[in-house]
């Protein structure tokens, strides 16, 4: 008796952290950009457009050090490309930004000149269960939408492991025991 209980324990446990793990799973690093990145020949309303955005994703801004990233505090000063008044700015040449929370985010570069040329993103982030689209922004040119999903079935494969090795781990205790 004392063994079920112990293998029904770790069982429970097993699927526990499996759930806990599987909720990662639907989580994506997007590539603000695409391909091209965080540039200004870079179009971010065709690449916004083709991306749906969830909390728990994240944003990675790859870009030269001609560039920054600031993170605009509300819709108005988005639309005046208002840089000066960011609640955030990054200028390391690989930001991450971790959407945390359904609602709306404007992002421009800090570098004179480029937000008003274009270079400037509207995030819309919806709740992990519902499956909207993002809003984006006016800009310039032309971009593949892409986003890079760092994390399905690396998390998913990682997940069956996990519980593989408990698995056995719990089997060898059988034997021992």
């Amino acid at each position: 008796m004392e063994k079920s209980a112990f293998n029904m324990l770790v069982l429970v446990g097993c699927v526990g952290m499996f759930l806990l793990l599987s909720t990662q799973c639907s989580a994506e690093q997007h590539e603000v950009g695409g391909k091209q990145g965080w540039d200004e020949s870079t179009d971010f309303d065709t690449w916004a457009s083709g991306q749906t955005f969830k909390v728990g994703d994240t944003l990675v801004f790859k870009y030269s050090p001609m560039h920054s990233v600031a993170e605009l505090g509300s819709e108005d000063a988005y639309k005046k490309c208002d840089v000066g008044s960011a609640t955030n700015s990054m200028s390391d040449g690989n930001s991450v930004v971790k959407l945390t929370k359904a609602g709306t985010r404007y992002f421009a570069c800090g570098t004179m000149g480029h937000c008003g040329q274009g270079m400037k993103v509207k995030i819309t982030t919806v709740s992990a269960s519902s499956s909207g689209s993002s809003s984006s922004s006016p800009s310039s040119s032309n971009a593949t939408p892409t986003s890079t999903s760092t994390s399905g079935a690396t998390s998913f494969a990682g997940s069956l492991v996990f519980v593989a090795v408990i698995l056995v781990l719990s089997s060898l205790m059988n034997i021992l025991c």
